[in-house]
């Protein structure tokens, strides 16, 4: 009982990390990541559909991004949702081939995606701790319950303490490596 609550926090605290990095990835550094436009959506026959379904985006360079779209009746469409995103991307349009190069970032620029980047990771280490928490209450009602002793309990909150402290750390090194690569020039 208790191995499943600590199985089960350990691994929605992954999962929490995993949400957290997915965030970050789409946030821009200066070089080009295909990742960066996962979150495009192009109107096509009438619904939304992710860019990813409808064509092959790939890095060309350090600083371009190759859109190969599978039907060349929707680059139009597929351009026109680069361009509308919220990203700041000003595509070009070559047959089926459709070229996104980015702009180099500002100083300024870099540091307002920094403090995103530390919200990201803020919002990461709260949900880690609710998870904590969670488990906590858990083993607390087991407790009271009396299905477990209080050395069972203490143990088992010492087990939880130490996956919320590794999950964080990893959370703080993934936030590191970030905050690096956005000042990088």
């Amino acid at each position: 009982m208790l191995n499943d609550i600590q199985k089960d926090a350990q691994e929605r605290m992954e999962k929490s990390i995993e949400a957290f990095q997915s965030h970050i990835s789409k946030i821009r550094t200066g070089r080009a990541s295909p990742s960066l436009l996962d979150g495009i959506s192009v109107d096509y026959y009438g619904s939304a559909t992710p860019l990813r379904q409808l064509a092959n985006v790939v890095a060309e360079d350090s600083r371009t991004l190759a859109i190969t779209v599978f039907d060349k009746s929707i680059a139009p469409a597929v351009e026109k949702a680069v361009l509308t995103s919220d990203l700041g991307l000003n595509p070009a349009s070559a047959g089926t081939v459709i070229r996104v190069p980015l702009p180099p970032l500002t100083e300024e620029r870099r540091r307002d995606l920094t403090k995103i980047v530390r919200n990201e990771a803020e919002q990461g280490r709260v949900s880690i701790r609710n998870v904590r928490r969670d488990a906590n209450d858990q083993i607390k009602a087991l407790l009271k319950d009396k299905e477990i002793s209080e050395d069972d309990e203490r143990k088992s909150q010492d087990i939880i303490q130490k996956a919320t402290d590794a999950a964080i750390k990893k959370l703080d090194l993934a936030l590191a490596d970030k905050e690096k690569e956005l000042m990088e020039f």
